[in-house]
């Protein structure tokens, strides 16, 4: 099974895709491939940003006024 791209990876494989696709020299066989492989991509990157976005941490001040980290729970207001 192939190694799965970083995110880093898998954003530059998207603008390859994306610069190919609006030159418009692709076929169009090519350009359903390019199109199918970049809606994998962009799902995988919202998958990784999302796994991200879950170990944030809040920081938010203790009882001293010190900064205190607590997991961030999303959708709440900063």
């Amino acid at each position: 099974m192939a190694k799965a791209k970083t995110f880093e990876e898998s954003i530059s494989r998207l603008e390859e895709i994306v610069s190919t696709l609006e030159k418009g020299d692709a076929s169009l066989e090519q350009a359903l491939k390019l199109f199918e492989e970049g809606t994998k991509l962009a799902q995988s990157c919202s998958k990784q940003l999302d796994a991200a976005e879950q170990k944030v941490v809040r920081l938010t001040k203790g009882p001293d006024g010190a900064p205190v980290e607590q997991p961030f729970e999303g959708g709440g207001e900063v």
